[in-house]
């Protein structure tokens, strides 16, 4: 597909393509602020707050991304009852995705709050249980992503952080219902433990994520990205992966080819979200029909633009017409 089809795609395409995102739904809190003495209290220093901001982080990230692209998104995981959830809700509200999908647990909705004197961040305050989530809350999920597909999507992201949304039983549940409706699944994979996984249509680990389900650690080279992705796929049944690969762009296996695809020229301020990016714009282009390859040189140029911003950062769809 030549550009000029890529930007007819992104311009009026991508509004009719419909995304559910599954996962670790955060919201990511921002205190900016100077240094100037240490605290008398404390060996610390005194941060003098100018301004702050929440912004959505996780699979709410994700969702985010898609929802500026144009996308029909749709989100769900779990939250708990308290003020983070609130202002996650707004945002979802703001942004245009729906969030009918989301658990109400006991559990502390996930946020990080980082603290950042001048251009430093100084300290990260995480209010978070990462346990597995099971039983009657995770059963709800099941539900909903069911019900969604049922209702038409045309692709589902798994999102997992980590954070006890993405257990072996609810990934496993997800893809086996959303292959009954031939519907591709897309992972942003963590863990070593891609058992949970097996059978997803892609999965983009970047080199790091990778690593840890290798026997030995590669580098970041042509070949050894190659082997280890052939690795992954038959250890654990996975149909295509795209692995990012920092400064050295990404690399997309099937079955029938790999594809190397340079990162765009850039310099690199801050890597946060650019994960996110990827899967929301890959997923957007498998989504509206478009080949993988093509899907995942769109995605990379986009991550070109998440790159150079400071903290998490979802591309627009201007954006992404201006770099293509």
């Amino acid at each position: 597909m030549d550009k000029q089809k890529m930007r007819d795609f992104v311009a009026a395409g991508l509004p009719a393509c419909r995304i559910l995102v599954v996962g670790d739904v955060m919201l990511d809190k921002y205190f900016y602020g100077e240094v100037t003495r240490i605290s008398p209290e404390a060996p610390v220093p005194i941060t003098h707050v100018l301004s702050s901001k929440e912004t959505l982080g996780g699979a709410a990230n994700v969702a985010h991304n898609l929802a500026l692209l144009g996308c029909a998104t749709d989100i769900t995981g779990f939250v708990g009852e308290d003020y983070h959830c609130q202002s996650l809700l707004d945002k979802f509200d703001e942004r245009g995705i729906s969030h009918k999908g989301l658990v109400r647990t006991g559990r502390p909705t996930t946020t990080k709050l980082r603290i950042i004197g001048g251009h430093q961040q100084m300290m990260r305050l995480d209010f978070e249980e990462a346990e597995p989530v099971v039983g009657s809350e995770a059963a709800k999920l099941h539900d909903y992503v069911r019900r969604a597909l049922s209702d038409g999507v045309d692709a589902i992201i798994i999102s997992d952080y980590g954070k006890g949304c993405c257990t072996p039983e609810t990934c496993q549940q997800i893809i086996a219902a959303a292959h009954e409706q031939n519907v591709p699944v897309v992972i942003d994979p963590k863990g070593s433990d891609w058992n949970k996984y097996a059978g997803a249509d892609y999965i983009t680990p970047n080199l790091k994520e990778i690593n840890e389900i290798l026997p030995e650690r590669i580098k970041n080279e042509d070949a050894a990205v190659e082997k280890a992705a052939h690795y992954a796929m038959e250890k654990y049944q996975l149909k295509n992966i795209i692995v990012t690969r920092s400064e050295n762009g990404m690399t997309l296996v099937t079955n029938e080819s790999i594809t190397h695809i340079p990162t765009k020229a850039q310099e690199v301020y801050d890597v946060s979200g650019a994960g996110d990016t990827v899967i929301a714009v890959f997923t957007a282009g498998i989504a509206g029909g478009i080949l993988p390859v093509e899907s995942a040189r769109m995605a990379n140029l986009a991550a070109s633009v998440v790159v150079a911003k400071l903290g998490t950062y979802a591309v627009s769809k201007e954006e992404l017409l201006e770099v293509l």
